[in-house]
């Protein structure tokens, strides 16, 4: 099929933009049947960039000196020519917004809307977790309530005040996350009940605090009612493994607006926690889209063949896969290693060999490689996708193997080869990297004494008997103990595993 190119030129402008949107969204939604949000791409430039590395790469974000810190890093690495910028940043939103850098060429912006207008655009609106987890109407409007809020408490309060909460709730944020349940919520009735006692109980002292005011002093207006689900009392369920949680709710020592402070915290850390656990399929899907897409536009005369070179010049860098011996090495590429899986099951839809039919019996030679990719994308995170769908040949191209490893011996142990078992346990192996349950250390608040000395007990349940850091621990602690207001006590035990 023969067309002429959407664009010649390596200079941008916004109907060129216009244009190229509309054929990628037509090869999208009609070729590859993607499901996404409304999309809103903008333009910006390397600082505005920048500015968007250093606050989570989100478009609204409350004040805090760790993000301009981490502003004048990049900004230092970027100027000095150490580090590269991105070419775009994509928020899990409804619309999806999609930033594009204007340094871009023109085949590099439409590489970027393919990826991120599209590819992971389509992987948030689908994937469970971030069904589960995520509200992407409400999240923009979450982020302005919490820089509004912020600022005010820094008027009102001071900014150090605001700021030394803020420290606290950061160091934590990695333990201000559900795992694996939905926050409990009281029953309607009960939430009721309890903000009528508490109004009712504010009121008689409110009056019998000013009764005795002469005659023509009106006393102040009435406090604004507690949040309701600020719910202080004794149906604490411990152990508890969202840290954030407990301390908004049940510490001794906060007032509401630091309890409110310590919740936007962690409403982030939830925001965010599905991303950690799909970065290689996130990627992956975003860089197979992208990969497909801009073949199709080259299949139909869209695009040139120096747009097709600039583009496979800058898609091997994104998938290059550093040696275990390179400088460079830093584990795996994300890219690298999800766009290999995902192009490995086309291939074992489309082409099969005998050893894909006796691993991949469901798939393999189906033809219908947009449904298998659909349903991974959906249905699976980094883990379990690995551990389902990493096949021999890509451990072989790959060059996998398992080293047996063990503190105090003299040499290491080669245990898994290519072979039958060798291929499964190099499998698991590498899926269980990609567990956060298993990299983040698994501390549960065990003990709260609400009524007596209100010391607080953690303990850390080790995974193979590796302990905490002593001095992370003690800073740890340190923040712990600022939020709860008393004696932090935490514990080392065997996780049994």
């Amino acid at each position: 099929m023969g067309g002429s190119p959407l664009f010649t030129e390596q200079e941008w402008d916004f109907p060129s933009l216009d244009r190229v949107y509309r054929e990628i969204e037509k090869i999208a939604v009609e070729d590859l049947k993607l499901d996404v949000y409304p999309s809103q791409i903008e333009i910006i430039s390397s600082e505005q960039m920048l500015d968007a590395y250093s606050s989570l790469g989100m478009p609204l974000m409350y004040s805090h000196w760790s993000f301009g810190k981490l502003f004048a890093r990049e900004e230092q690495l970027y100027r000095h020519g150490y580090s590269a910028l991105a070419y775009e940043i994509v928020i899990n939103s409804s619309p999806c917004i999609s930033y594009l850098l204007e340094e871009n060429t023109m085949t590099m912006q439409a590489l970027v809307i393919a990826h991120a207008a599209f590819g992971h655009n389509h992987f948030f609106k689908n994937n469970y977790l971030f069904r589960q987890w995520t509200n992407a109407e409400g999240i923009l409007d979450y982020l302005a309530f919490a820089k509004r809020y912020i600022s005010a408490c820094e008027d009102r309060h001071g900014r150090a005040e605001v700021e030394a909460v803020l420290d606290s709730a950061h160091a934590l944020m990695e333990h201000g996350v559900f795992r694996y349940r939905r926050p409990p919520k009281p029953s309607k009735e009960r939430v009721l009940e309890k903000r009528r006692r508490r109004m009712e109980h504010e009121e008689e002292s409110r009056n019998e605090l000013w009764r005795t005011l002469p005659a023509g002093i009106d006393p102040p207006a009435a406090p604004p009612t507690i949040d309701p689900e600020e719910d202080f009392g004794s149906e604490m369920k411990l152990p508890e493994e969202n840290i954030l949680y407990l301390l908004e709710k049940y510490s001794p020592g906060l007032r509401p607006w630091q309890r409110e402070l310590i919740r936007i915290v962690r409403s982030l850390a939830q925001y965010f926690y599905p991303q950690r656990q799909t970065k290689v399929m996130n990627e992956g899907c975003a860089t197979f889209v992208h990969h497909t897409i801009m073949h199709m536009l080259y299949d139909r005369g869209l695009i040139t063949e120096g747009s097709l070179l600039e583009f496979l010049h800058s898609h091997t860098g994104v998938i290059y896969q550093p040696d275990f011996n390179d400088p460079r090495w830093n584990g795996f590429n994300p890219y690298a290693l999800g766009f290999g899986m995902m192009a490995d099951i086309r291939r074992i839809c489309e082409t099969p060999s005998a050893e894909d039919r006796d691993w991949f019996p469901q798939i393999a030679g189906s033809q219908d490689w947009m449904g298998a990719l659909s349903d991974a994308w959906a249905n699976y995170r980094d883990e379990s996708f690995i551990e389902q769908f990493l096949s021999p040949r890509l451990m072989r191209e790959f060059r996998l193997f398992e080293l047996h490893d063990k503190a105090g011996d003299e040499s290491c142990r080669v245990s898994a080869i290519h072979d039958e078992s060798g291929y499964r346990r190099i499998r698991s192996s590498l899926a269980r990297q990609y567990d956060v349950g298993l990299t983040d250390p698994n501390i549960q608040v065990a003990d709260a004494d609400l009524k007596g000395n209100r010391k607080l007990r953690l303990v850390h349940l080790m995974h193979r008997g590796i302990p905490l850091h002593a001095k992370t621990r003690d800073l740890v602690c340190t923040h712990l103990e600022r939020l709860w207001g008393h004696e932090v006590v935490l514990e080392e035990a065997d996780g049994g595993q």
